[in-house]
Parts: C-alpha cells; structure tokens; sequence
C-alpha cells in the first residue's frame, strides 16, 4: 500500500477532558478516525474524528461527539485522489501554527 497525507480538523471545544490522560511525556486523547478512500461528503471529506471508545464502551454502543474530519490531500498509490504537487503538501504542513490558546 501506498502513503496518503491527511489533514484533520477538530474542534477542540467538543472534547470530553475526562477521556484526556497523562502520559510519560505529556497529556493525550486518543482519537478515532474511519476514512473512505472512495467517497467523499457534500464538504469534500473523507472521514470523521471522533474519541476512542473502550472495548466495554463499543459494547454497550456509547457514542462520543464528532470533534472534526478528514479530508485526504495526496497519495502515491493508484487508489484515492491525484497527488498534488509536492509544494502545495508541503505548504500546508509548514503553515501550521501551533499555539498555547487551548480552551482547557
């Protein structure tokens, strides 16, 4: 299989801080993404993101809010969309802005 490049967006107000945790080198989220490489939505996305559930959580079907999508922007391989020219990929990697501004 080939390598896709995948943006997400998520909207960080619609996490559950209880399901965040404290790791040896920071806090996480362990998050779940389903992506169709075939289809897109009426916005051009390939997916969603939502959080992980647990093993016992899937089983009783808990459901956590969609925090954002997916939309995939290149692959090498035959399947999915064309790859776009390496500068366009490596613009949007290198125009993103991290900043502190986490609302929790």
């Amino acid at each position: 299989m080939g390598k896709i490049g995948v943006s997400i967006s998520i909207n960080v107000e619609k996490i559950e801080k209880a399901r965040l945790f404290k790791g040896a080198k920071g806090t996480y989220l362990d998050l779940t993404t389903f992506i169709d490489l075939d289809e897109k939505d009426q916005y051009g996305n390939h997916g969603f993101i939502s959080q992980t559930v647990s093993e016992d959580e899937r089983k009783a079907k808990v459901q956590t809010p969609i925090l954002g999508n997916c939309k995939i922007f290149y692959t090498d391989s035959e399947r999915g969309t064309n790859p776009p020219e390496p500068a366009q990929a490596t613009a949007q990697v290198d125009n993103f802005i991290f900043d502190d501004d986490i609302p929790f």
